[in-house]
């Protein structure tokens, strides 16, 4: 006896969601591994032009962090292994945990002293949260609340 395979058609059903749905992930996975990687290299390289006009807030907030030696080339440094991961698509569930402190300093740095940049600030707060609702099954038994008996 031989096992039959049985084509399904998916034309009529509305499956077309999870492929869409595929393709989003990964796209957000992507933008948000190309942002970390090129602004944690640009922590060391500094190849893209630094901004005009920033706020005297914004300066002493960010020459602070430089000026502990070892603040900067942390974050940095953090942003180029979470943006490697993502772009590898490697333990994305971790890197979305690591990065999440530096992506609420990045909006609060923004909305309260940099206010020209919060455009972008959002849009990585927005794929943090779609891609860590995206792998929300990964994080449940970290979540889960356990008592002693």
């Amino acid at each position: 006896m031989t096992a039959q395979t049985i084509p399904v058609s998916h034309e009529s059903d509305g499956s077309t969601a999870k492929p869409l749905r595929r393709h989003l992930i990964t796209a957000s996975r992507v933008l948000l591994g190309c942002i970390f990687l090129v602004f944690g290299l640009n922590g060391f390289l500094n190849f893209l032009p630094q901004p005009a006009n920033v706020p005297e807030g914004a300066l002493a907030f960010g020459g602070a962090l430089f000026k502990t030696g070892y603040m900067f080339p942390l974050i940095k440094g953090t942003e180029i292994v979470v943006g490697a991961l993502l772009l590898s698509n490697r333990f994305v569930p971790l890197a979305l945990a690591l990065v999440a402190p530096i992506v609420v300093n990045i909006f609060a740095f923004h909305a309260f002293l940099a206010p020209a940049g919060v455009g972008l600030a959002a849009v990585i707060v927005a794929l943090e949260a779609y891609l860590a609702w995206t792998y929300r099954d990964a994080y449940q038994p970290m979540l889960a609340g356990r008592f002693k008996s």
